[in-house]
């Protein structure tokens, strides 16, 4: 029986939850999951961007509540400090964080344009120039972080924070079908093919619960 909570909120819609149970599982730290119900109305707030959410992701660890997705990661490398949560490297792991914070913090305009939705595909969206920009700055963040280390993740051989932070963007390129460079576009299919993410999205198919607001249909 794992010792460890998280709370977590719609698999479907809840790009926090999804950063929050990567790191987890990364980490190798095993925990229950609790969901918090689609009518809690803090929860719905979040989802739909019209309030912050103190709800979800919380990793409840041995007398510790941690909240925020960037707390418990580094709650988790503490933990666990050779689950390479980080790079090795003093310059690598300053860029992981830094790109990291960056996402954590910003790109509102993608966010409300591009609603996370694991279980839709569209042949063609309407991208508005303000969450144009957003990409094009994903696209140099990523860019210069597979030029830099390598690849195949954005830190070189093995994925990272900064691969779980970005991995809801990678699904929100897939599922507005964003045109992309050839280079993020493979990112983004190396992202959607990582194990963790196959088995986040199978569950996320089992849920029945909708939230109509975010069921975008052009």
């Amino acid at each position: 029986m794992a010792d460890a909570e998280l709370s977590i909120s719609s698999k479907t819609y809840s790009s926090w939850s999804l950063r929050g149970w990567l790191l987890c599982r990364m980490a190798g730290l095993e925990v229950r999951e609790k969901t918090i119900a689609l009518d809690d109305p803090e929860n719905r707030a979040e989802l739909l961007l019209l309030s912050p959410s103190v709800l979800v992701p919380r990793l409840t660890h041995e007398g510790a509540s941690v909240w925020d997705t960037l707390a418990i990661a580094e709650y988790l490398n503490e933990l666990y400090p050779d689950a390479g949560l980080y790079p090795e490297d003093r310059i690598g792991r300053a860029h992981c964080r830094s790109v990291s914070g960056e996402i954590h913090s910003g790109f509102a305009n993608l966010r409300s344009a591009m609603p996370m939705n694991l279980k839709v595909r569209h042949e063609r969206f309407p991208l508005f120039s303000t969450a144009r920009q957003d990409v094009e700055r994903i696209e140099t963040i990523w860019n210069q972080c597979l030029d830099a280390y390598g690849g195949p993740w954005l830190f070189g051989e093995k994925p990272t924070v900064a691969d779980a932070m970005f991995a809801p963007v990678a699904q929100r390129f897939l599922t507005y079908a964003v045109r992309l460079s050839a280079k993020s576009a493979a990112y983004c299919d190396w992202s959607n093919d990582w194990p963790l993410i196959r088995e986040w999205i199978d569950a996320a198919r089992q849920e029945e619960d909708e939230v109509e607001e975010l069921e975008i249909e052009f």
